[in-house]
């Protein structure tokens, strides 16, 4: 009578087919997929800020200089702050807030959209940031 041998069991039989090589391969991509997050998608440090107003460039603010912009959207006046590196929205008319709710903007790409009051805060650098459009 042939007697059976012992068959791996699904839920971890496949580790038994890794070699030493193989797991170096998967950690040396792990790696060089984990170091191009900050190598190549960041936009840099944001140099100035561009706000718009019904799409049209209302005025540019260097970030290096501190300065309060008064906006007149549609629904009201909208304060933008600018302050050494970084800039915001520090009050709007709109109903629900959520441009000031952005906080400190300071890398180059963010972005603030005051929807109601047709207003918008950008940053912009030097090196532009990666994203479907410029790659």
């Amino acid at each position: 009578m042939a007697t059976l041998r012992e068959v791996p069991s699904p839920a971890g039989g496949w580790r038994l087919f890794l070699l030493p090589g193989d797991c170096l391969l998967i950690l040396l991509g792990l790696v060089l997929t984990l170091v191009s997050f900050p190598l190549f998608w960041q936009g840099g440090k944001g140099t100035r800020a561009v706000i718009r107003l019904d799409g049209k460039v209302f005025r540019e603010a260097r970030l290096d200089v501190a300065q309060e912009i008064r906006v007149p959207g549609a629904l009201g006046e909208t304060v933008i702050h600018v302050e050494k590196g970084r800039a915001r929205v520090r009050s709007d008319p709109g109903p629900r807030q959520y441009c000031v709710r952005q906080g400190w903007l300071s890398a180059a790409g963010d972005m603030a959209l005051c929807a109601p009051s047709r207003v918008s805060l950008s940053i912009e650098g030097d090196k532009a940031p990666y994203d479907a459009l410029n790659y």
